[in-house]
């Protein structure tokens, strides 16, 4: 509990210094989850700080639901569904695939560390920071 304190001070130094007052989705809902904030989605505590942990998931919108922790490149439904993502709890996860991907199971019986870690090293190359708005992008025009 007092790591996941320090990382909120830290980060909010952070964002005070750069001169940053706005808190982008993505952070909010970040910041909110970890906090444990009553409007926030509920997930497994130590699969949420540890995914949160990763800079790479950290830019991802987080979506904890039936005891899944899936992660997704825009912010508003629907969801982009085409990253893999977790399910467990602080004892064991089971890393999956995104739907329809096969092997299905990429790996199992991991620490929530190691799950965010396996995650990360199956994200695609062009999987940048979460966009606001619903999937897919919004194509841009060149006329």
């Amino acid at each position: 509990m007092t790591i996941k304190v320090e990382r909120f001070v830290l980060a909010e130094y952070r964002r005070h210094d750069r001169g940053m007052t706005e808190e982008t989705v993505v952070e909010k809902t970040w910041r909110l989850m970890l906090e444990g904030h009553p409007t926030a989605r509920r997930g497994e505590p130590a699969v949420i700080e540890a995914a949160y942990a990763e800079p790479r998931l950290r830019a991802l919108f987080p979506f904890p639901s039936h005891g899944a922790l899936t992660f997704h490149r825009n912010t508003q439904f629907p969801w982009s569904n085409d990253l893999p993502f977790i399910v467990g709890d602080a004892q064991s996860c089971i890393v999956y695939a995104p739907l329809g991907a096969l092997p299905r199971v990429l790996g199992e019986s991991l620490a929530p560390n190691e799950a965010a870690a396996l995650v990360v090293a199956h994200l695609p190359h062009d999987c940048g920071p979460a966009f606001e708005g619903p999937w897919p992008p919004a194509e841009s025009s060149t006329d």
